[in-house]
């Protein structure tokens, strides 16, 4: 595959996470399984962007380029069998693990771009804008934000792909497994790394984010491997869950045909 130039805006964010999904769709890969619910909330950020909902646009452009292009990074340069971090090598190493529940690729996504990532790229931002780290805590809050009103879409989109997952605890209330770890564990422990990792200099920053990653890669494998009874209800949730990659990324990506749409024909009156 050909080398692809890092994206300096949103658009050429989605364009990239698009060919990632069109790939993995073409390949029959897993890799879509991420890439289609990140496209969700990477859309759904261009639409706050383009409607004014957040307190500095430009900023939180910046703030979710820079997110998702250590995403993008990290993923081509798996392709490539070059180093990336342990928590998304973790992630990336389940792709030929047909085991593994789509819940569990998702959420090994989410540990490594959310528990790692995210903490970087506020500071990377904030230190770019010679910004305060208080400055982006709204935006930090905003992208949790689009998290929450996306979580209950995907387990509807979960449940049409794997309908005994209930059994793991998912289901549409505010004790289900992915909310409690993508909107409550995971995000608080990223702003308290942001909030380390801001005071740290010279060889020091890239020590930190080195520690981190180890600490994130331990917590990984406690999804990638479940142990106890989690372990035989994941087998038995497993044995009904649909085994068609492709067809599983085009039901996770069925927020994509709705946002163009919507934004192709503003004024049609279609939802």
């Amino acid at each position: 595959m050909e080398p692809t130039a890092q994206a300096q805006t949103i658009d050429q964010i989605i364009e990239q996470l698009e060919a990632i999904i069109a790939d993995a769709i073409k390949t029959d890969s897993r890799a879509g399984f991420f890439a289609a619910l990140y496209h969700k909330v990477t859309c759904k950020v261009r639409e706050g962007i383009q409607n004014g909902e957040f307190e500095n646009p430009a900023r939180m452009e910046q703030l979710d380029v820079i997110f998702a292009n250590r995403y993008i990074a990290a993923y081509r340069s798996w392709q490539q069998k070059q180093p990336c971090s342990n928590s998304w090598q973790l992630a990336f190493g389940i792709f030929d693990k047909s085991s593994k529940l789509v819940l569990q690729h998702l959420l090994i996504g989410m540990n490594a771009h959310i528990n790692l990532d995210l903490g970087v790229a506020v500071v990377e931002v904030a230190r770019k804008l010679n910004q305060p780290l208080t400055e982006v805590h709204k935006d930090f809050n905003s992208i949790n934000t689009i998290l929450s009103a996306l979580t209950y879409e995907v387990i509807s989109e979960l449940n049409q792909i794997s309908p005994l997952l209930s059994l793991a605890g998912l289901h549409a209330q505010n004790n289900s497994i992915l909310i409690q770890f993508a909107l409550s564990n995971a995000r608080d422990g990223a702003w308290c790394f942001a909030e380390d990792l801001f005071t740290r200099t010279g060889d020091d920053y890239p020590k930190q984010i080195a520690s981190r990653d180890n600490d994130i890669n331990k917590l990984g494998l406690g999804i990638v491997n479940p142990v106890g009874m989690l372990r035989f209800t994941v087998w038995i949730i497993h044995l009904f869950e649909k085994r068609d990659s492709s067809k599983i990324t085009e039901i996770l990506t069925t927020y994509k045909k709705t946002y163009l749409k919507v934004n192709q024909y503003p004024t049609d009156g279609v939802k």
